[in-house]
C-alpha cells in the first residue's frame, strides 16, 4: 500500500537540532487532572469552565481594545487591536492571533473571555495585540484563509504604526484551523520569496491533506487536486522567516503527528523551528491558558519573538 507523505515523513526524517526543550508542566494540578479526564477530545465549552475564572473580565485593566476594524471587503474581514492606554517607549512588535474552528466556524470572541485573552496578554508583555477572523467554508473555499491572512498583513503593515505597532515586526500565531491557514501562508510566502513578516507560530495545526481528512477539510477543499495543492507541508521547508511549532500533549493524535511532521520537515530543510510539546495541555487549553500563571506556552512565545526579559 502506498504511504501518504505524512507517513513517509514521520518515518524518514530525524530532526537535527531542537531549538527549545519540552516546556515544563505548569498547568495547575487540579486543571491538569480535569483535562486528562476529558481526554484527547476538542472540548471548548467544558475547558472554558476550567479557565475563565483565571482571566479578568472586560474592560481590561491597562489595555485598550479597538474592535471590528475592517481589513478587507468581506463581512468577516475584521480584526481587533489591543494597545496600552498611553503611547511611549517606541514601536512595539505585533502579535496577531488567528483563531480555530474547524474551517467552518470560530471568531475572535467565542466563549468570553476567549480569545480576547491572547491580545490582552500580548499588550501586557510589550506587544501590540491583534486578533483577526477570516472567511469560512463551505461558502469560501481554499485558499480563502491564506488570502485573508495576506490581506490582514498588508493592512497592518500600512496601519499598525498609528496604534504603536512596528510594521517590520509582525508575528502571526495560528491555532488549529488558524494554523492550517497560517501553514498555507508560510508556504505561499516561501514560494513568493518574500519575508513579509518577522515570524510564525503554528499551534496544533494540520499540514497534509492527501490521506484521511475531517468534515471541515472536505468542505474547504473542492477536489482531490485541491487537497494536494492545499497541503502546506512541502512549502513549510521554504519558510522565509523563523517558525515555531507547538502542540498539546492531550491533542487529538492527528495534531500531534502533524506538528511532529512539521518540525521534522523544517529541520530537514535546515530551518529547525522552536519546537514546543506542551505537557498536560489539550487542544483547547493551550490557547485558553494564555494570560494565566501557566507560562508553558507564553514563555516560549516571548523567547521566540525576542521579548523574553
Amino acid at each position: 500500500m502506498r504511504r501518504t507523505f505524512l507517513e513517509r515523513t514521520i518515518s524518514a526524517f530525524a530532526c537535527a537540532v531542537m531549538m527549545a526543550l519540552p516546556a515544563a508542566a505548569q498547568v495547575p494540578p487540579d486543571i491538569a487532572a480535569k483535562l486528562r479526564e476529558l481526554g484527547r477530545g476538542v472540548e471548548p465549552v467544558k475547558t472554558a469552565e476550567f479557565y475563565k475564572g483565571l482571566h479578568d473580565p472586560a474592560p481590561y485593566a491597562g489595555v485598550n481594545v479597538q474592535r471590528d476594524i475592517k481589513y478587507g471587503p468581506d463581512e468577516r474581514n475584521l480584526l481587533d487591536i489591543a494597545t496600552p492606554p498611553q503611547a511611549g517607549g517606541g514601536p512595539r512588535p505585533v502579535l496577531v492571533f488567528i483563531h480555530g474552528g474547524g474551517l467552518v466556524r470560530g471568531d475572535r470572541i467565542t466563549i468570553a473571555p476567549f480569545y480576547s485573552n491572547v491580545p490582552v496578554w500580548a499588550v501586557k508583555n510589550g506587544f501590540t495585540g491583534v486578533s483577526m477572523t477570516y472567511r469560512l467554508a463551505p461558502k469560501h473555499k481554499w485558499p480563502a484563509g491564506r488570502e485573508d491572512i495576506a490581506a490582514a498583513v498588508n493592512f497592518l503593515k500600512a496601519n499598525i504604526a498609528r496604534h504603536g505597532g512596528d510594521p517590520q515586526r509582525i508575528y502571526l500565531m495560528g491555532h488549529s484551523a488558524g494554523a492550517i491557514h497560517l501553514g498555507h501562508y508560510i508556504a505561499w510566502a516561501g514560494e513568493a520569496g518574500g519575508k513579509s513578516i518577522a515570524g510564525a507560530i503554528l499551534l496544533s495545526g494540520l499540514f497534509e491533506f492527501t490521506g484521511k481528512v475531517g468534515p471541515g477539510e472536505q468542505q474547504y477543499f473542492n477536489s482531490p487536486e485541491d487537497f494536494a495543492a492545499g497541503s502546506s507541508i512541502r512549502g513549510l521547508g521554504k519558510a522565509p522567516f523563523p517558525v515555531m511549532v507547538a502542540y498539546g500533549e492531550l491533542d487529538p493524535p492527528v495534531f500531534v503527528a502533524h506538528s511532529q511532521m512539521a518540525n521534522k520537515v523544517l529541520c530537514a530543510a535546515n530551518r529547525c523551528p522552536r519546537f514546543v510539546p506542551l505537557k498536560d495541555h489539550s487542544h483547547i487549553s493551550e490557547a485558553y491558558a494564555i494570560g494565566t500563571a501557566d507560562t508553558s506556552l507564553t514563555r516560549e512565545i516571548l523567547g521566540f519573538t525576542g521579548m523574553a526579559k
